[in-house]
């Protein structure tokens, strides 16, 4: 069992976990057991310092992003002079976007449109369990994301009967299109390229793309933008645009290659009503 050792005021579990990037946590011991395609860790903060126990050092080292400074993002994000901004990144520093795996993510957020965590936690766990490899950690199983493979061949009425509701076209749509293609094309892709590449697939809108890339694809200039965002954009930047897309274009041009954890923090603070 490998064990990573991180200085907790740069990661905090609670706040990296419930922040609506990651579905599949639960909570234990004195923190939490991520699970994340294949794998699992345990995760939780003693004293000064945050603690990952996992069988796979390497992958949760990437995984949490424990190879970047962010007190250097957060001293940029308080350089912007935004108030709600330096708040957020102040309070909430021990958050990290997480390098999650790409198809998961696809799934996860084609999943989490027009829903509440809670809901779809309970989703992906029935997929996990009834289609994903059954795997041990810590003495307890769980199951693996499912494979592409799997996904597409458990079809649409699979999809219906677990609870995803009118997404179930979508899962076995977009499944079937990945288990016959892959996605091995996408990783090189531009950020522009890549968000138009993911809204040809069946169920992915604007926001979902942008969540997709962030999230799985380590795309840290995307900033999704939801009813939050709207929100916050309204009432703390005084901004009037009504369309998604152009709120999006805002953010992004604001804030450049550091967008994604802007929205990060943003979101954090309105959130908590810092």
């Amino acid at each position: 069992m490998a064990v990573i050792e991180y200085d907790a005021r740069y990661f905090s579990p609670r706040d990296v976990l419930e922040c609506g990037q990651i579905f599949r946590f639960v909570p234990f011991g004195e923190g939490y057991k991520v699970f994340s395609a294949d794998k699992a860790c345990y995760v939780y903060t003693r004293g000064n310092a945050t603690f990952v126990e996992c069988d796979d050092g390497d992958y949760f080292y990437n995984f949490f992003d424990l190879g970047r400074d962010y007190a250097a993002i957060t001293e940029r994000a308080k350089s912007f002079g935004v108030p709600l901004l330096t708040r957020g990144a102040s309070l909430g520093q021990g958050l990290r976007l997480l390098n999650q795996n790409a198809e998961e993510m696809i799934y996860s957020f084609i999943i989490s449109q027009n829903n509440n965590i809670p809901r779809i936690k309970g989703i992906i766990e029935r997929i996990c369990a009834a289609l994903g490899e059954e795997r041990t950690f810590m003495g307890e199983k769980y199951h693996a994301f499912p494979t592409s493979a799997a996904l597409a061949g458990a079809g649409a009425e699979f999809f219906k009967l677990i609870g995803a509701g009118y997404r179930d076209g979508y899962l076995a749509a977009t499944s079937a299109r990945i288990a016959a293609e892959g996605i091995d094309e996408l990783y090189d892709l531009s950020d522009d390229d890549l968000k138009k590449a993911l809204l040809t697939y069946t169920g992915v809108g604007p926001k979902v793309a942008d969540c997709i890339s962030l999230f799985g694809f380590g795309r840290r200039a995307c900033f999704p933008v939801d009813t939050w965002i709207e929100k916050l954009y309204r009432e703390d930047f005084g901004g009037t645009l009504k369309n998604r897309d152009r709120i999006n274009r805002y953010f992004c041009e604001l804030f450049g290659e550091d967008a994604g954890y802007m929205q990060q923090y943003l979101f954090y603070a309105k959130r908590e009503g810092l």
